[in-house]
């Protein structure tokens, strides 16, 4: 009787501990899916659409505080003119659907690299799974503008098709002359030619985290982007060149979160 009696509590007990555990894993679940977002570091890729083009990036971020996270972003983007629009050569033999498309009057791809600092500050944070997290950002950085000569396939004065670039001191390169333009070159062509544009930028909007567990992230952010560039790029032939650039924007992006150990 007395060895029964010494056993009932030892089984008591380790009962409670398993109960204790589980209901210890529970919270940490339910914290993770509904509790407040409170993870050290987060990565994420995404991409973004703007206004006058689109754009890749990759983020990391570092928690300062209960409501500010700061964050570094590197991004490569390329803008479009809204006066783009593809035709199909005329010039060449006489069977245009094998040749490739090409944008008149274009005479740079412009692409850019940026690398810049912002900070997310929590607005109001998701009540429980199917909540959302809203976030404003503030970020600005470096920008390095690269300027890709758009080349041409077209027919020269002496027969055989030719590559050119626009150059405005040779108006008669036939860059320009619809009738003598057979299609756009490679992809490949123009990198020998890159120019380096420096700059600064800026970005200012919201985010929306709707993620059902702190620990990923699903994130989309809209916003509006200001860029200034050392002097004026040229994408089109025909239009206006800029220096001052600013865009509305649209982003997706995923990811995870973590604690540092």
């Amino acid at each position: 009787m007395y060895a029964q009696t010494t056993s009932r509590p030892s089984t008591s007990s380790k009962r409670t501990e398993k109960e204790e555990r589980k209901l210890k894993k529970i919270a940490i679940f339910r914290e993770q899916e509904e509790g407040e977002n409170v993870f050290q570091r987060d990565f994420s890729v995404g991409a973004r659409l703007n206004t006058d083009g689109w754009s890749g990036f990759v983020e990391m971020g570092y928690r300062k505080s209960r409501k500010v996270v700061n964050y570094f972003q590197f991004e490569f983007a390329e803008k479009k003119n809204p006066k783009e629009t593809k035709r199909q050569g005329s010039g060449g033999s006489g069977f245009s659907f094998t040749e490739r498309p090409f944008i008149y009057g274009k005479v740079n791809n412009f692409y850019q690299a940026k690398l810049g600092i912002g900070q997310r500050y929590l607005i109001g944070g998701k009540a429980n799974k199917n909540g959302v997290e809203v976030d404003a950002i503030y970020y600005g950085g470096l920008s390095v503008g690269l300027l890709k000569p758009y080349y041409l396939n077209v027919k020269s004065q002496d027969g055989p098709e030719q590559e050119v670039k626009y150059d405005p001191s040779n108006p008669n390169n036939n860059f320009l002359n619809d009738g003598k333009i057979i299609g756009a070159a490679g992809f490949g062509k123009g990198w020998s030619d890159l120019s380096v544009v420096p700059g600064l930028h800026a970005r200012a909007g919201l985010r929306f985290d709707w993620a059902h567990f702190n620990e990923v992230v699903s994130a989309l952010e809209i916003g509006v982007n200001a860029e200034m560039y050392t002097k004026k790029i040229q994408i089109m032939a025909n239009q206006d060149d800029k220096q001052f650039f600013f865009n509305a924007y649209v982003s997706l992006q995923f990811g995870k979160r973590w604690n540092r150990r």
